[in-house]
């Protein structure tokens, strides 16, 4: 099927920031994030910048063309194709596929002029045997699957802007139809079917969205941690079905503080039990095996605790946000009874797709949900359905005031109330703020 490349202006102009530079550019991402079409975008960006076609050399490693390919049979297919006095722009995608990828992209570095671009589902393609190799020389591109305003754009949703009666503007969601919506209406959608580009294949019908996140799942987990530790021969995880009950309880809870511990202990509270019946309780070094397993797939992400007057990052009681909400909804069935938390997850994300490094502050005995830093650039965030609430206000804003300095301090939620700063803390629209109000 030939589609229709949708942009995805925030990595390709990171792409276009590399171009011609010395580092190999390594995309990363959860499976079926938009990585491959991102090589395409990249690769159209290069050709209507004047690079012809014969300098560009694309290879998907999913494919069954390149099955089975050697390191060598690798190094020799791309020898074959380059075009000599000319610079060539290699793509490589799924690469981590190819056993000792590393020592053939080394080699076309030394031995060609080439601007090399790869991507790959899972971290270890930046281990310590890849960085070995390359050190120094390749940047991480780490890709996300759509925030809210790219999800309106592939689902050919705009935002249209019109005056209200009484002077302020009112936004709506009008549809490629002429059909209008509430702006949270179509959040609503984004919430429940996620963020994955292929959604917009199969349009946001629930059975097709669940048949496609089905899909992804069984990628993820197969291809991406069992299939990978064969390949490896770590032979860390080998049960799937703890596997998933890991996946389950980490989807399950996610902005909640958890422990390796605490993973095992209720794991074997729900009644995971050896063949004599009893109960066992899996060693943290197991969990902790899964666990990262899953990071490295980039499923989950865990975030650390930052003590703010301390100002170290704290070891103990991480939080794990998932990837696409979609996702979770997949796994756990739709329901409402954590929206705080998934509206936490949401803004996790849109934070790292800005740019920043989050944390999760700790000042005293109270907790920041978010600290997002970058450069010179800092805000404290706290994340809330509701500040309709005369008790959510004064316990979302007290947790704020705590902090003495003067960077930017942010409550966001879906009903801000009407005051839109208390004491210098703004009170702001949650969906407003993804859309870049």
């Amino acid at each position: 099927m030939n589609r229709e490349l949708k942009k995805r202006d925030i990595y390709l102009n990171k792409l276009i920031a590399f171009q011609d530079t010395e580092p190999v550019k390594v995309v990363t991402g959860i499976r079926r994030c938009g990585k491959s079409s991102l090589l395409k975008l990249m690769a159209r960006h290069l050709q209507n910048s004047g690079i012809t076609k014969n300098q560009i050399i694309e290879m998907n490693f999913e494919s069954h063309d390149f099955r089975g390919m050697t390191s060598d049979l690798f190094y020799d297919y791309v020898k074959s194709r380059v075009v000599r006095g000319k610079r060539m722009y290699l793509f490589f995608d799924e690469l981590q596929r190819i056993e000792r990828w590393e020592n053939a992209v080394n080699a076309f570095r030394v031995d060609f002029d080439c601007d090399i671009y790869i991507t790959g589902s899972n971290a270890y393609l930046l281990s310590s045997e890849y960085s070995t190799y390359l050190s120094g020389r390749s940047v991480e591109i780490r890709m996300l699957p759509l925030s809210f305003v790219e999800f309106l754009y592939f689902h050919d949703l705009e935002i249209q802007v019109a005056r209200s009666a009484l002077g302020g503007e009112k936004k709506s969601i009008i549809d490629k139809d002429g059909n209008h919506y509430g702006i949270k209406e179509a959040f609503e959608s984004y919430l429940r079917f996620g963020g994955m580009p292929g959604i917009a294949d199969v349009g946001l019908d629930q059975e097709k969205v669940l048949v496609l996140l089905d899909g992804i799942y069984s990628t993820v987990v197969v291809r991406d941690i069992l299939e990978r530790e064969k390949r490896r021969g770590m032979r860390q995880i080998t049960d799937p079905i703890l596997l998933r009950k890991i996946i389950l309880f980490l989807a399950d809870n996610i902005g909640s503080n958890i422990s390796i511990s605490s993973i095992g202990n209720t794991l074997a509270d729900e009644g995971l039990l050896d063949s004599k019946g009893k109960s066992r309780i899996p060693s943290a070094n197991t969990v902790q095996a899964y666990v990262n397993a899953l990071l490295e797939s980039y499923f989950f992400y865990e975030i650390k605790r930052f003590d703010i007057k301390g100002k170290e990052y704290l070891r103990t009681l991480g939080k794990y946000y998932i990837a696409d909400i979609g996702i979770r909804n997949y796994l756990l069935g739709f329901r409402n009874r954590d929206s705080g938390h998934v509206l936490e997850n949401i803004v996790y994300f849109e934070l790292l797709r800005r740019g920043y490094d989050v944390a999760i502050g700790k000042i005293g005995n109270v907790e920041i949900d978010f600290i997002a830093t970058k450069a010179d650039d800092k805000k404290y965030i706290q994340v809330t359905q509701s500040m309709l609430s005369e008790d959510v206000r004064v316990r979302e804003i007290s947790s704020l005031q705590k902090i003495r300095d003067n960077y930017e301090k942010l409550v966001l939620s879906l009903e801000p109330a009407l005051d839109d700063s208390y004491e210098g803390i703004k009170s702001i629209d949650l969906v407003e703020w993804l859309i870049g109000a």
